[in-house]
C-alpha cells in the first residue's frame, strides 16, 4: 500500500500503472477508519493492481480533482482514467472481490439457468446503488454497472426508459426497476 501525499504523486503513480485504486479517507471518523482498516485487509490478496490510500485531513488537492464529496470513497483508475468510485466501508472480501473483478462472476444455478442481462444505472454519491449492488455480489449476480453521473448519453437512455431520474435503477433482461425493490429484484433473478 502506497500513501499518496499530493495529487501530483498520484498522477505519478497513475502514469506507470494501469489499474490503481486509491482509498480517500478522513483519519479519526469511524466509516473512514472502518474502510481504511478493511482496505489494508483487503491488500495481501490482491495482485497486478496498485493500493494506494490519501488521508484528506492531509491531502487536499485530490478530492476537489476528481469531485469526491464524501469520503470513504474508493477511486479506481484505469489507464490513468477515473473508472469507478465506491462509496463507503466494505468488508475485505467484499474488496477482494471488487479488486479481483469476482464479483462479477456468475455461479451457475442449479437448473444450469442462463445469467440474465442486468444492468444497474448508478451515482457515486448513491448509497442504495451501493446496497444494490452488494445484493447482487453477495447472490453471485453478474452485472454491468454504468455511473450515470459520467455518461450522459447513458443518464438520457435511462430517463428515457423509465421516465424517472432518480437511482439506482436496474434493467434485468429489459425490465426497468426504479430504486431497491429486494423482492422484485429477486423474483426476477430467481434470488430465494
Amino acid at each position: 500500500m502506497k500513501n499518496i501525499e499530493s495529487l501530483n504523486s498520484l498522477k505519478e503513480v497513475l502514469q506507470s500503472n494501469e489499474n490503481v485504486w486509491l482509498l480517500l479517507y478522513k483519519k479519526g471518523s469511524p466509516q473512514s477508519d472502518c474502510a481504511f482498516e478493511n482496505y489494508k485487509k483487503a491488500v495481501s490478496k490482491a495482485d497486478k493492481i496498485v493500493l494506494c490510500y490519501a488521508d484528506v485531513n492531509v491531502v487536499r488537492d485530490i478530492h476537489p480533482e476528481y469531485k469526491i464529496s464524501s469520503v470513504p470513497s474508493l477511486l479506481n483508475f484505469e489507464k490513468g482514467v477515473l473508472k469507478n468510485v465506491v462509496k463507503g466501508c466494505h468488508q475485505p472480501d467484499q474488496l477482494n472481490a471488487i479488486f479481483e473483478k469476482v464479483a462479477f462472476v456468475t455461479r451457475p444455478g442449479s437448473e444450469g439457468k442462463p445469467q440474465k442481462n442486468v444492468t444497474v444505472y448508478t451515482t457515486p454519491t448513491c448509497t442504495w446503488c451501493n446496497t444494490i449492488k452488494r445484493h447482487l455480489q453477495e447472490h453471485g449476480i453478474r452485472y454491468r454497472e454504468v455511473d450515470v453521473s459520467r455518461d450522459q448519453k447513458a443518464a438520457e437512455e435511462m430517463v428515457k426508459r423509465s421516465g424517472q431520474q432518480g437511482v439506482p435503477q436496474t434493467d434485468i433482461n429489459g425490465e426497468i426497476i426504479v430504486g431497491f425493490d429486494r423482492n422484485r429484484i429477486n423474483m426476477l433473478l430467481g434470488i430465494n
